[in-house]
Formats: structure tokens, sequence, C-alpha cells
């Protein structure tokens, strides 16, 4: 993911877990706030309770490749935390994605195909 779209301060993070909405989904969670920069930055976190480093790793890999193919469909104007659940490194990445895919269109920031 370019450096554009990603979201790295932790004062960035914790203003979107504050304030912003969230949607949950068994494999993800999504915190979505509203920016004024026009494009859509995107977090990526997966605390101790997902594994231990390597399947946490595992999992936040896996939800960059998905927003690979999701990132270019998406609203602008967002910041986005992806909050990674425990069973997410033992999904596929199809599951992963459809995962990934309805959390957004619930959200409300999947532009129409």
């Amino acid at each position: 993911m370019k450096r554009e779209f990603r979201l790295t301060r932790s004062a960035d993070f914790e203003r979107v877990r504050q304030s912003g909405k969230s949607y949950p989904h068994p494999l993800v969670v999504l915190l979505a706030l509203p920016n004024e920069l026009g494009t859509t930055r995107i977090g990526i976190a997966a605390g101790r309770s997902v594994g231990n480093a390597v399947i946490r790793n595992r999992a936040k890999r896996l939800l960059r490749a998905c927003l690979v193919s999701l990132l270019p469909k998406m609203a602008e104007g967002w910041d986005v935390v992806l909050l990674a659940r425990k069973p997410l490194p033992a999904a596929g990445y199809w599951q992963a994605l459809t995962a990934l895919e309805a959390t957004l269109m619930r959200a409300g920031l999947l532009k129409a195909r």
C-alpha cells in the first residue's frame, strides 16, 4: 500500500478509535472517521489476542493483500482503522476479502461497481 494511503501516527489511530464509527465482523472490525484530506488513509492493527508476533503479522499482511484490490473502489476522504480478530489468520484470502468487502459496504465506503 502506498505511503499516501497509510495511517501511521498513533494520534491518528487514537482519534479514529475514539471518534470513529465501528462496524464489527467476526473476522475484522472496521472503524471509520471522515477526514479533510480528500484521500482515504488506512491503518491496520492486530492485538495480542490474535496470537504471537508471527500470527499477528500474517493477519496484517492478509488484510493488506485484500485492500490492494478494494482500494480503487473505496470512497475518498476517510480515515479507516482495521482491527484483526482472532479467527482472521486461519481464514483464507477469499474469506478475508469477502469479510472486508461486506464490512466496507455496510460502512458505505465502497463505491458502486
